[in-house]
């Protein structure tokens, strides 16, 4: 059997308000695929659903992980599954030091209880990787981050984490060149040390200089409209989606 994470037949709304229609896609572990679309298409709706979000209605389709229906779970649920989402826009959470939020949310997800030197170690090692600096362990959650601090913090999420499957939605944006190189060697790495599959969401291609996927989707309107392998996005470089 394939360990995959499938979207079949998936429809949703937002507000009464239909959003995706019919979509079809899987990702299979150790692949990246990417999710590609003009603003308003539909793409941060399809990482909701993954996740369970309330605010999205899901009214036809069914997801599942490595055959088993995780339609009706809750977000924490298939947290614990092995799916992870990297958010559009990070909460801020003023008051909660990165060190506590991290540790306390590992030891959740992994069913561990390392001490506060334990994994200081091993965030230390995650975050060397990052290029980060080691006062970020104290610093709120998100509060005062610039962008790329931003997207760096999700993607040392998900490097500790080690899903099986992680939906990074718009990880690109607000990034210069030097950030976007150290943020898609986090992501390789993770794919390769841990065999996560890797939905990445993004209306980019400047991405692909640096991550090669396995599969590309087009959408548009609500629907996927087209997909293929990396030529795709080539092709999106030079004509845009139209």
């Amino acid at each position: 059997m394939t360990e995959k994470l499938e979207l079949k037949n998936v429809s949703a709304n937002v507000e009464n308000k239909k959003i995706i229609e019919k979509i079809n896609l899987e990702i299979a572990r150790g692949e990246v695929v990417v999710l590609m679309g003009p603003n308003g298409a539909g793409k941060s709706t399809i990482s909701n659903i993954i996740m369970g979000n309330p605010k999205y209605e899901l009214t036809e389709g069914s997801i599942l992980v490595e055959n088993e229906d995780i339609t009706g779970t809750e977000p924490n649920e298939r947290s614990k599954k092995g799916i992870f989402m990297s958010f559009q826009y990070p909460a801020e959470i003023p008051g909660v030091t990165m060190m506590n939020f991290l540790r306390t949310s590992y030891n959740s997800i992994k069913g561990k209880d390392l001490n506060v030197g334990e994994f200081s170690k091993l965030l230390n090692e995650k975050m060397d990787i990052l290029e980060m600096d080691s006062k970020f362990r104290s610093r709120f959650v998100n509060s005062g981050f610039s962008g790329g601090e931003k997207k760096r913090s999700e993607i040392l999420q998900m490097m500790l984490f080690e899903p099986k499957y992680a939906v990074l939605d718009e990880i690109d944006s607000g990034l210069d060149v030097d950030a976007l190189k150290v943020v898609c060697n986090g992501i390789e790495k993770v794919r390769k040390i841990s065999n996560t599959g890797i939905l990445i969401i993004t209306h980019y291609s400047k991405l692909l200089d640096y991550i090669k996927p396995d599969r590309v989707y087009v959408m548009k309107k609500g629907k996927i409209v087209k997909s293929g392998f990396a030529e795709i996005a080539e092709e999106i470089q030079k004509k845009g989606f139209n």
